[in-house]
């Protein structure tokens, strides 16, 4: 505590930006993990002979667990503090990741890629980003959600091309190896350096006005009752399902199809691996941009129209994608660009949205249901694409279905606040232009 004050009585800088630069370098880590099986599918295809529905089916388990355990997530984080949920969350990852050096059938494959490696990813979501940006910020708290958001692309853009370069040069182990030891480093990292709320080191919220009272801590309750009795309250909202509609299809479309899928479609497109997997974090260049831009439009747009705009851009450049290599380089590197300034720049509004509905107290678990639902989508869409492809033999029909859902999304989220939710308070759902 006394490190936090002086940082900020000397160098004038407000702990909430430490705070948020670590949660951003957590977040950066988890994201390498998370998208790293995209390199893996081949190699391990190849090693092992193991078919591409059942590697898929284990990068789908990761998928959903990394969706479903966003609500644990945050009733963790009011119970033990952000601190220790993000300890806690690399540790599971590092047993994951070094248990499969040793792997040698699928199953261990489902236990250790899916459930291990999904449980500690999923602790470590963006979950954790929306808690820190509602906790520790009053003014920029969309500007912070979108850097935070943007730590998947930057994580994406720094991890993809490294691994493949270890997986063509020397092995999948080697490259597993290396991001085990940045999951290790993390955990010392958020311990030195992340609070759980402002008033820890003395402060308020960043643009906190003077009069302002932070709400009490929460009530220390099991955190599986907590997270379950806020799905039940969620059940009953209508901007619960248009926006866990929306999210769906979103995890589809991007973790679930675009993450998992693109390099094995490039691959089988006549284009290296390496080369591959630079195109996938070239994507990564675009989407920091776009995400970060995303969460400065939400301190000022109406969130349901950027949405509307963000998921009607998408659903275009997935019916665009299966006939790119026609167009040969240019194609491709056209789709880079436009699909990654649109890959996640609907996080920043959707927090907002989720936050205008259910209250900033409650922000986190709702959005953490509701990215629940975001990765219901990926786990089905990588499943799914995976058996469309060892059955028909192509991705064409994954591609031109997930670009039509896009189209759905983009309606969906026009009515999120046009009524008051039972029990929200009025001016929850009036907050700003961002609603």
């Amino acid at each position: 505590m006394a490190i936090a004050t002086q940082t900020t009585s000397v160098n004038r800088i407000h702990y909430g930006w430490i705070v948020a630069g670590v949660t951003f370098l957590a977040l950066l880590a988890a994201a390498g993990v998370r998208s790293s099986p995209g390199v893996f599918i081949v190699p391990i295809e190849m090693e092992f002979g193991w078919s591409r529905t059942t590697v898929s089916a284990a990068i789908a388990i990761n998928l959903l667990l990394y969706g479903l355990l966003g609500p644990f997530a945050a009733a963790f984080m009011d119970r033990i503090g952000i601190r220790a949920t993000v300890i806690m969350a690399f540790g599971i990852m590092a047993v994951g990741t070094l248990g499969t050096l040793v792997m040698t059938a699928s199953w261990q494959m489902m236990l250790l890629w899916g459930v291990v490696i999904g449980t500690g990813s999923g602790i470590a979501s963006l979950v954790i980003g929306a808690v820190v940006a509602n906790r520790w910020f009053i003014a920029r708290r969309g500007l912070v959600m979108g850097l935070l958001t943007a730590s998947f692309a930057a994580g994406q853009l720094i991890f993809l091309p490294l691994l493949a370069s270890i997986v063509a040069h020397h092995s999948w182990r080697w490259a597993t190896i290396m991001i085990t030891a940045v999951v290790l480093l993390m955990i010392p990292v958020a311990a030195l350096f992340l609070r759980d709320y402002p008033r820890d080191c003395g402060l308020k919220p960043y643009g906190a006005p003077d009069n302002f009272m932070e709400a009490p801590a929460p009530m220390r309750v099991n955190p599986f009752a907590s997270a379950i009795s806020s799905l039940g309250e969620a059940f009953a909202s209508r901007d619960f399902w248009l926006l866990s509609l929306s999210y769906w299809v979103c995890g589809a479309t991007t973790n679930g199809l675009i993450g998992t899928h693109l390099i094995p479609f490039c691959i089988e497109s006549g284009i290296p691996a390496e080369t591959a997997a630079g195109v996938l974090a070239s994507m990564g260049i675009f989407n920091f941009i776009g995400t970060t831009a995303s969460g400065w439009l939400s301190d000022r747009f109406d969130s349901r129209h950027l949405l509307f705009m963000y998921y009607t851009l998408r659903g275009i450049s997935l019916l665009f994608l299966p006939y790119i290599f026609d167009f040969s380089f240019f194609g491709l590197t056209l789709f880079t660009v436009f699909y990654g300034l649109d890959w996640i720049a609907t996080v920043p509004p959707t927090v907002r949205l989720a936050g205008n509905s259910f209250g900033v107290a409650r922000a986190g678990m709702m959005f953490g249901w509701i990215t629940a639902m975001h990765q219901v989508g990926s786990a089905t869409a990588a499943a799914g694409a995976g058996w469309l492809h060892d059955t028909i033999g192509t991705y064409t029909s994954s591609f031109l279905a997930s670009g039509a859902l896009c189209f759905v999304a983009a309606i969906a989220v026009l009515p999120v606040g046009r009524r008051p939710e039972p029990g929200r308070p009025i001016a929850a759902a009036q907050v700003g232009a961002g609603a």
